[in-house]
């Protein structure tokens, strides 16, 4: 992911001017990374080590978004219709 869309996604979900590692934050980047190995990966069918670190990566949103479900209901409920993610 380029530095440029790092920082688009920060700005679109961040609650103050100098928040990177809110947890809503985390989950866009992490999703914008999900999407980006998927792409990859459905052109390139045998990359195993990507298909390793997608599974990881969907492992650690999935874990911050119990988190989140925990702690903010309203919020969870909005990241999932913003992000499109199915829960």
């Amino acid at each position: 992911m380029t530095k440029l869309k790092t920082t688009e996604v920060v700005a679109k979900y961040k609650k103050h001017a100098k928040d990177t590692g809110n947890s809503s934050v985390q989950i866009a980047l992490l999703t914008e990374r999900i999407r980006q190995i998927s792409e990859h990966l459905k052109g390139e069918k045998k990359d195993y080590a990507s298909q390793l670190g997608l599974l990881k990566l969907v492992g650690q949103r999935r874990r911050l978004l119990n988190y989140v479900k925990r702690t903010d209901l309203a919020e969870y409920n909005k990241l999932l219709k913003q992000l499109e993610i199915r829960k």
